[in-house]
């Protein structure tokens, strides 16, 4: 494993419960349980039901929360930003299995909420997929699309 994959790998590792949650990101309790609800955050969940978060839901949370108070978006609004999300760009696949999956064509849903996904998502753990990960720098989607396409 390179140090990169080794980084990637901590920010990714469950450490903080709710409660420490909601203090670092200013969030109540019962608004994060809401955007897990609504599939805007995918915690670990322990044995025992508990929701354990990352370094990258905690960014994650964050981003929500400057989308939600200084842009005016509501919940329905965030997951449809995060459904323009290229992933078939970000995490390569072909034009045949992009045609077969949920993520490339619907404009109200993240890549990880697609019941049907491409054979190159199907089985992956969405939490450690770039493209879950890309709120961790709560980015321009814009210009985030403008250096993806180097245009």
């Amino acid at each position: 494993m390179d140090q990169s994959e080794n980084r990637d790998k901590k920010s990714t590792d469950p450490l903080y419960t709710l409660s420490v949650v909601s203090r670092l990101t200013n969030t109540p309790t019962h608004s994060i349980r809401q955007y897990i609800d609504k599939g805007l955050i995918l915690p670990f969940k322990t044995k025992s039901n508990r929701h354990l978060f990352s370094d990258v839901d905690v960014s994650r949370l964050k981003c929500i929360r400057k989308h939600l108070d200084e842009q005016g978006l509501n919940i329905a609004g965030i997951n449809a930003l995060f459904a323009l999300v290229p992933c078939w760009i970000m995490k390569p696949c072909s034009v045949e299995n992009r045609k077969n999956c949920d993520a490339y064509s619907d404009v109200t849903k993240p890549c990880w909420q697609a019941s049907n996904k491409g054979p190159e998502c199907r089985n992956t753990d969405c939490r450690l997929c770039p493209v879950y990960k890309l709120p961790e720098k709560c980015v321009n989607l814009k210009d985030f699309m403008k250096e993806l396409t180097n245009t």
